[in-house]
């Protein structure tokens, strides 16, 4: 057994995952819906494949979920160690959250009908919640040990507060009305309840 090395039957079942995942996202968020006949065709890769990989449309819909909350949550540390806190906490607001909260409509109407019909699976969106809040609890950590917000914050109701995104207007001017809801949220955060400059 070779170690070190991933066979190429093994990489290209991992491209096409990826690949369905990724097509499969982006029609949940135009439509709100996926036909596996559909994604198989955008993404090249046979109906089977796609069945292969997600033997239902309730399966697909958990795993685009699983995804991008985990991209989400995944692009923190590197946000930390580029930036300082507070700019880290700016950028992950306005070019990750907001982004997903403006195109996951679709994707979040297709999991509630996925998770009603699916009860086993219904905890999948409260791990994700959980994945979210510690993400946030991550960004304050930085800033309490930088000074920068107050030690007594709550991540859940940040995070709470942060949920005014969901009502962004993809094709208006989504990127100054963010960054107008996280100099508010900031102001109340801010150690002396002065808004930090950019």
């Amino acid at each position: 057994m070779t170690t070190g090395s991933v066979s190429p039957r093994r990489a290209d079942t991992r491209r096409n995952h990826e690949r369905i995942l990724t097509v499969a996202a982006e029609s949940l968020a135009r439509s709100g819906e996926v036909s596996f006949n559909a994604i198989a065709k955008e993404a090249e890769v046979g109906v089977g494949t796609v069945y292969r990989h997600f033997p239902t449309p309730e399966a697909l819909i958990l795993a685009v979920y699983q995804r991008e909350v985990r991209h989400l949550v995944d692009v923190v540390p590197s946000l930390l160690e580029i930036h300082t806190p507070e700019q880290a906490f700016r950028i992950w607001t306005t070019d990750h959250l907001a982004r997903y909260m403006m195109t996951k409509r679709g994707l979040a109407d297709a999991l509630r009908a996925a998770t009603a019909s699916q009860a086993s699976h219904g905890e999948l969106p409260v791990t994700a919640q959980q994945a979210m809040v510690g993400a946030v609890a991550t960004l304050l950590k930085a800033n309490v040990e930088a000074g920068s917000v107050r030690a007594d914050l709550d991540p859940q109701t940040v995070l709470r507060g942060l949920a005014g995104l969901l009502y962004l207007d993809p094709s208006g001017d989504w990127r100054t009305q963010t960054v107008s809801l996280t100099d508010l949220l900031w102001r109340g955060m801010h150690t002396d309840n002065r808004c930090a400059g950019h």
